[in-house]
């Protein structure tokens, strides 16, 4: 799904609004952490653009996927989905752009990036631009309410970390299933395990699954007729 095709798809659609919109670059500015926290960065761990740091703020519910938890996931894919160059990404809920700007480092066709809160909006506009990031789009917007607005089979890989405090999880899953590709696969992190019962409502089944600490992660497909 191209660029334009997505901004077709949101033109389209009648109830479209400002952050429905994709972000033209604005003027970058630095923005300040909640609560009086202190921006610190993790790194894109492979890739054309390996070590290049991501600035992460101290903003309630942002929680970039780890290093090595990343590492463990590109290594599945790798095995599952060697060539990612014709992968169309999505990573619905961008917060630092690690996953989806991971999955553009190494390769793929396209990575679309949604994410809510303006200020980091801005900062992934930025990096994108410092990086020359042709293949990355940034889309300032609700991600469940853009993801209902999208035509289905879109994507080829879409991420999923939601924050873990709210009922996020289960109405991206399900919209996921529908924007998959057959063959697709979907990322998702939660705060709890995720069996098979609980995902066939969506359509979906185990692929592959992990653990750090208190994030249960998981690569997931469309179930087999």
């Amino acid at each position: 799904m191209s660029r334009s095709s997505i901004t077709r798809a949101l033109e389209r659609n009648p109830e479209r609004n400002r952050e429905g919109t994709p972000v033209r670059a604005p003027k970058v500015r630095e923005a300040a952490p909640s609560r009086g926290g202190k921006a610190h960065s993790i790194r894109i761990i492979g890739g054309e653009w390996k070590r290049t740091p991501l600035p992460v703020l101290s903003l309630d519910g942002l929680r970039p996927t780890p290093d090595r938890v990343r590492e463990t996931l590109f290594n599945w894919l790798s095995h599952l989905q060697p060539k990612l160059d014709l992968v169309r990404g999505l990573d619905l809920f961008a917060g630092t752009g690690a996953l989806g700007f991971e999955l553009a480092s190494r390769g793929a066709r396209e990575v679309v990036l949604v994410e809510c809160d303006p200020a980091l909006v801005e900062r992934l506009i930025g990096l994108r631009d410092r990086l020359g990031a042709r293949e990355v789009e940034v889309i300032r917007a609700d991600a469940i309410k853009l993801a209902e607005r999208l035509p289905a089979a879109s994507f080829d890989l879409i991420f999923i970390d939601p924050p873990f405090r709210g009922p996020l999880l289960r109405p991206a899953l399900a919209l996921a299933a529908r924007l998959l590709t057959p063959g697709g696969w979907v990322y998702a992190e939660a705060g709890a395990a995720l069996l098979g019962p609980d995902l066939e409502p969506f359509g979906l089944q185990l692929v592959r699954a992990g653990r750090a600490g208190r994030v249960h992660f998981y690569l997931l497909g469309l179930q087999q007729s």
